[in-house]
């Protein structure tokens, strides 16, 4: 099963960068690009990012991952 099939449960598992990125439909580049400049909720364990899905879901649904608005 899927680590994005279901909501929280006991614990989701980690799941990787590019897990993160075919659930967001994103490169890799781009997940990496919004842990550091949009505070895209990672964690860092050893040399690898880690992510928990309900975390980033919650982060896309505040309207985090929107395009910031070009000056005219």
């Amino acid at each position: 099963m899927s680590p994005f099939a279901r909501r929280a449960t006991v614990a989701d598992p980690w799941v990787s960068a590019d897990d993160i990125a075919a659930h967001l439909g994103v490169t890799k580049d781009t997940v990496y690009t919004w842990i550091a400049e949009r505070g895209l909720p990672a964690h860092k364990i050893g040399r690898l990012w880690k992510f928990q899905a309900d975390e980033v879901d919650d982060w896309v649904r505040a309207g985090n991952a929107a395009s910031p608005a070009q000056p005219s």
